[in-house]
């Protein structure tokens, strides 16, 4: 059993003294929150833009200034920079406007005929060979329409210098016209005229004429060549194209490009043709009526069918000339029947074939031919339809759907 002694002493209690109190507990020391802290207010500088960014070191070359102050100095200098520069342009593409009507027509052309090389494709032919084939088609049909037109101009411009001494032997025979010349001194104004003045002139005439040709030859050399590059590239190009388009808009503006070189190919198509079956018609018609050179004529109102508008007319009205240079009633004739071809050519087999290519409104194709014609000539009336059905794709596509959400 435990014995019930007395109780054990502290060794650390001292006889006589109390025991000894634990130590009071000092409560931590309250510091305020970093949200009560006040933030210094940064003092800005007069100096420095608060919203440029703040110059770090670049490497080796130390630490780069701050930039400029935007200063009305310095908006006017960067104000006329822009201004020159803007200047310039419109100065390069003026003197180089030739070179762009050019590339235009090269452009034009290989839109148009870029269908005939996919058609190629799929008959299993490679891509160089088709576009080959469709380049040498091309050479074939300009050496055919120079052969159908330099040998009758050549021809008869040989047979009127020939005939102009008989001319004006006929002409001195005559006593109406000897009693003119002998009543206006028309001789003696002839050799006063005759200087050396004059023959500059002449020759200034013949050199612009000369100048005139092989500038025809060269530009026409240069929308070839420009071509055959083009179909060969097509794609690339369209690739490219489509490309510097953002990526959440490329599938769309692809859709609608692809329509859009659609439709010219089909206009260019289409407009072929029309002019070739003008042409045909008028070759049948000039060996029936006896015109002479039916096949130039023939090429002349094809190639003159491919302007909108008025080209039908001119082929008309050279026909007209040959025809009553032949005789009168070959000359009636001539005129009647272009009147009749021209209105079933513009109500029949123009809106018919147009329709179904581009889907141009008649009154829309009017206007973009006379705008195409004092714009850029003849090339802004081959180019006016298509550029009208491409606008009409847009406007139907984007313009009016993004009306109608808004």
């Amino acid at each position: 059993m435990p014995q019930n002694g007395p109780p054990a002493e502290n060794p650390d209690a001292t006889p006589g003294r109390p025991p000894a109190s634990p130590p009071p507990i000092t409560p931590p020391p309250i510091t305020p929150s970093p949200t009560e802290t006040p933030r210094p207010v940064p003092i800005p500088d007069p100096g420095v833009d608060p919203d440029e960014p703040p110059a770090v070191p670049s490497g080796k070359f130390g630490t780069p200034g701050r930039p400029l102050r935007r200063n009305s100095f310095l908006i006017g200098f960067t104000g006329a920079v822009g201004v020159l520069l803007a200047y310039t342009l419109y100065l390069g593409v003026r003197n180089a406007g030739g070179i762009l009507v050019l590339v235009v027509i090269a452009l034009f052309l290989a839109v148009g005929l870029n269908p005939a090389v996919v058609r190629l494709r799929r008959w299993k032919l490679p891509h160089g060979l088709a576009v080959a084939v469709v380049a040498l088609t091309v050479v074939l049909l300009l050496c055919g329409g120079v052969v159908a037109l330099v040998p009758p101009i050549v021809t008869q411009s040989g047979q009127f210098i020939d005939q102009i001494p008989s001319l004006v032997e006929d002409l001195r025979r005559n006593p109406t016209v000897n009693d003119l010349v002998e009543r206006y001194d028309v001789m003696e104004r002839v050799q006063s005229a005759a200087n050396a003045q004059t023959v500059g002139r002449a020759l200034g005439g013949v050199l612009g004429g000369a100048q005139l040709i092989f500038g025809t030859v060269f530009r026409t050399l240069t929308v070839l060549v420009l071509t055959i590059y083009f179909l060969a590239y097509f794609n690339r190009l369209r690739s490219l194209g489509y490309a510097l388009v953002p990526r959440s808009r490329r599938e769309r503006v692809q859709l609608i490009g692809d329509e859009i070189l659609a439709k010219v190919g089909a206009y260019m198509v289409g407009a072929l043709s029309i002019a070739v079956l003008a042409g045909a018609t008028t070759f049948v018609f000039a060996l029936i009526v006896g015109l002479p050179y039916p096949f130039a004529l023939a090429v002349v109102v094809a190639v003159t069918d491919l302007i909108p508008q008025i080209g039908a007319t001119l082929g008309a009205v050279v026909v007209s000339l040959v025809g009553f240079a032949t005789s009168l009633p070959v000359g009636i004739a001539c005129v009647v029947f272009f009147l009749i071809y021209q209105q079933v050519e513009n109500y029949l087999i123009y809106p018919k074939v147009m329709r179904r290519s581009v889907e141009v409104n008649e009154v829309a194709a009017l206007l973009a031919a006379l705008l195409g014609v004092a714009l850029l000539g003849v090339v802004g009336a081959l180019i006016a339809i298509p550029t009208v059905a491409a606008l009409q794709l847009i406007l139907r596509e984007v313009v009016l759907p993004r009306q109608e959400t808004r």
